[in-house]
């Protein structure tokens, strides 16, 4: 293989580093194929949100139980746990498009299943895992698939137009689902939850076209291997294990107010109608927050700026939660809790940015698929340890110290930062990974190739993905 193309690809890579400016907006939704994965994004969420605040409110006014009621919300976090890795990994072996409308498509059944009057609670619960096992492949296929679309340039803005939009739809779905719950019926939200399934899968057979999959059939091996190398490839290198660590931190130590909200807007009422605008309240104001933080940090300064603000933001995400021990009023809580979310918005878009062009083509789906697994059981993790210290402790006061042990841990992970020419340097290797995109058919808004160096053997086909310099060299949800 011919080094001058590398070259190639080494200098552009610098030339985007180099020019601290933002990508606008208009730029990444001039793609068609781009507006087709967000639009199917958009749907899938909204729904997903709507469900989950609805069976969360069900299993509380039910049981009563705090632990209960986190489990219930929690229960989504199941698949990643058990199983996700391996899920994820399925997604390299198959077109990326195929994936996703088959998950969806797949979904609908157990979702449409909830439709049924008098089911029990545990039913309900297991339906809902059963229809959130189609959560990994999907979310692992289309963050792999993002960069293809966008290319290397447009890829952070995406990410955080993504992530803003999902928390965006969080608020709305949050927010209607205990509503709905409440005041109406949590089936009404599950037939929204069966619509939106149908809607996604038809947005991508429609908007993307067919590319071949990531990881040729000869390149396959055992799924646990795959699955395997997913995992060397994030924790053997340092650069990505420290953004790795972080996410983990930032997921289990801020989860705590969504988690126990349905019982913290219980605190000091009775009234159905005020506990459940309390609870949405509170499961809305970290998205609200992301979505200010996101839009303005992405919008207004450049990458530059943004790398310089990872540290502040990282130790900002769990100290502004650590006034609530004191047990502030309801809608002081909801300021704490949006304050966080802006900090986490102005965070993560940086942080899935930077990892994405760190990871070699053909491992994207299985990195995603590790770091998903990660999050989510530290999600889970945060959410059922919160909710046990809350059955038995004043839950306020919970929140409070899970924040402040979260504030030391982000502090000393941002003390230890790795330098920026070692996040540069990791890019660059990933760059010759990257073969070109196939021909398109002629479209009004032909979508960009990520990369423009052709590779003659698949990355890791003969090197260990572990090593700190791949020979064809070195991704987080978009």
């Amino acid at each position: 293989m011919s080094h001058r193309p590398a070259a190639r690809g080494r200098h552009r890579a610098e030339t985007v580093t180099e020019r601290d400016q933002p990508v606008t907006f208009r730029e990444v939704f001039a793609i068609r194929e781009y507006r087709a994965i967000y639009s199917s994004l958009l749907v899938n969420w909204l729904g997903d949100y709507l469900s989950k605040a609805a069976i969360t409110v069900l299993v509380y006014e039910q049981t009563e139980s705090v632990l209960l009621s986190a489990a219930a919300f929690a229960v989504s976090f199941l698949p990643w746990i058990i199983g996700g890795t391996l899920l994820s990994a399925l997604a390299e072996r198959y077109p990326y498009r195929r994936v996703l409308i088959i998950a969806d498509l797949s979904r609908m059944v157990p979702i449409a299943l909830l439709l049924i009057s008098h089911l029990p609670i545990w039913v309900m619960l297991v339906l809902v895992f059963v229809a959130s096992l189609g959560t990994p492949p999907t979310q692992a296929a289309r963050s792999a698939l993002l960069p293809q679309l966008v290319g290397r340039d447009k890829l952070p803005t995406a990410i955080a137009v993504n992530q803003t939009t999902t928390q965006s739809v969080q608020v709305i779905g949050y927010l209607a689902g205990a509503t709905i719950a409440t005041a109406i019926s949590p089936r009404v939200a599950l037939a929204v939850d069966v619509l939106t399934f149908a809607l996604s899968a038809a947005f991508i057979a429609r908007g993307v076209r067919p590319r071949p999959p990531a990881q040729a059939r000869g390149q396959r091996s055992h799924l646990l291997h795959e699955s395997g190398e997913g995992f060397r490839l994030v924790f053997g290198r340092r650069v990505l294990r420290d953004i790795a660590l972080m996410v983990f931190v930032l997921s289990a130590f801020s989860i705590a107010p969504e988690g126990l909200a349905a019982a913290w807007a219980a605190e000091g009422t009775s009234d159905p109608a005020a506990r459940g605008l309390n609870q949405g309240l509170i499961m809305a104001a970290s998205p609200i927050g992301f979505v200010v933080g996101g839009l303005l940090i992405t919008r207004l300064t450049g990458p530059a700026t943004r790398e310089r603000l990872i540290r502040p933001f990282a130790v900002l995400s769990c100290l502004a939660l650590v006034p609530a021990a004191l047990g502030p009023p309801m809608l002081a809580v909801v300021g704490l809790v949006a304050l966080s979310g802006a900090a986490i918005g102005g965070l993560t878009p940086t942080l899935n940015g930077k990892f994405v062009l760190m990871l070699p083509h053909g491992y994207r789906a299985r990195a995603f698929g590790v770091m998903q697994a990660g999050m989510q059981l530290s999600q889970f993790a945060g959410i059922m340890i919160t909710g046990v210290l809350a059955d038995l402790f004043w839950l306020p006061l919970v929140v409070g110290l899970t924040a402040l042990a979260g504030t030391a841990v982000m502090s000393y992970l941002a003390a230890r930062w790795p330098r920026a020419q070692e996040f540069a340097t990791a890019v660059e290797e990933a760059a010759a990974t990257v073969p070109p995109d196939p021909p398109a058919v002629p479209s009004p808004s032909p979508a960009a190739p990520i990369e423009q160096t052709p590779i003659e053997q698949a990355p890791g086909a003969t090197t260990s993905v572990t090593s700190e310099r791949p020979a064809a060299a070195g991704r987080m949800d978009g």
